[in-house]
């Protein structure tokens, strides 16, 4: 008897199969370049697990930064009202067009073409997601926290020393001025450990997503004086705060702002030393750094292990004698 013929049998009414095979195509099709940090999440249980933890409203614009080839950018879609996707790479923002196109996604679907850290101006937005390259996690973070108006959080992946930057608290071996700007305006909690393997190509450190969400109203502090002192205290951040000002490259800067400031704002009974011929005004600043540290009698102390309290301190003492940051 001969065999009986058997037919393959095909679905095509399934269109969320089509786009899985265009994204797994698209993966093997292009050459990731990982100098730009082209490293596409391929574990679709990672990405349902960050868009999860951004809990998106009906209502919410969605920043994405870096979708690659939309991995992660259509389980977003699928939430939010509107996607707007920063690329720096044409290749994958051509392919995340084609991945929407005439789908319901397509027209929720705005992307910019484009460095996201050289973007003078930043669209409204609720929610920012990112699988964020090396290169900008510095940069980012900080453009976020300077974002007018806030957005509501952002669940954000990277290497994970850099997450535990974020996370460190003083006395941490990690701590650092990003740890400390981070911890004066946002609230940050870790989300979940993401392996190597759930990235192709796989990078080779392992990752981590974290949630930043800004706070609300902001303190009241002037963020450019603020951000000033901290560049000072962690220069070298194990050195004790007396040895840190007393460098000539800092007492330089302190000069140059004093200088500055005081043609701009002029001086009040307390602050007019610039009129005392009998002082440099090298010597001046010095005078006033002594003055405040004793003050404050932070001298010996190292910035790693200064809580903010005790440089919201220093910062108002300095400002008292009219020693400025910005």
């Amino acid at each position: 008897m001969g065999k009986a013929t058997t037919r393959k049998r095909f679905n095509t009414s399934n269109n969320s199969t089509e786009k899985q095979v265009s994204a797994s195509a698209a993966n093997t099709v292009f050459k990731f370049n990982t100098n730009l940090g082209q490293h596409i999440l391929k574990n679709p249980l990672v990405a349902q697990g960050i868009v999860d933890k951004a809990q998106i409203q009906p209502s919410d614009i969605v920043l994405e930064i870096g979708p690659g080839t939309g991995n992660l950018t259509m389980k977003i879609l699928e939430k939010a009202r509107k996607v707007i996707a920063i690329e720096f790479d044409p290749r994958m923002a051509a392919e995340l067009t084609k991945r929407v196109h005439g789908t319901i996604y397509e027209k929720k679907l705005e992307i910019i073409l484009g460095d996201f850290i050289k973007l003078e101006k930043l669209p409204y937005f609720d929610v920012c997601i990112s699988n964020t390259p090396y290169q900008i996690s510095s940069p980012l973070v900080f453009k976020l926290i300077n974002q007018v108006p806030a957005p509501r959080c952002c669940i954000l992946m990277f290497q994970r020393e850099f997450a535990l930057r974020l996370l460190a608290r003083p006395g941490d071996p990690l701590y650092c001025r990003l740890s400390c700007n981070v911890a004066m305006w946002c609230n940050v909690t870790h989300v979940m450990k993401v392996g190597k393997n759930n990235f192709r190509p796989p990078p080779k450190v392992e990752s981590s997503v974290v949630k930043i969400e800004m706070k609300q109203p902001k303190p009241n502090i002037d963020y450019n004086e603020w951000d000033g002192l901290l560049r000072i205290l962690f220069v070298r951040k194990n050195r004790t705060i007396s040895a840190e000002f007393k460098s000539n490259t800092i007492l330089e800067l302190l000069e140059k702002n004093y200088k500055a400031y005081m043609s701009i704002h002029g001086g009040d009974d307390n602050n007019m030393d610039l009129d005392d011929t009998n002082n440099s005004v090298k010597d001046i600043i010095k005078g006033k750094i002594d003055t405040v540290l004793n003050e404050t009698q932070l001298s010996d102390k190292r910035s790693q292990k200064l809580g903010q309290n005790d440089i919201l301190k220093l910062l108002y003492a300095f400002n008292q004698v009219g020693i400025h940051f910005a």
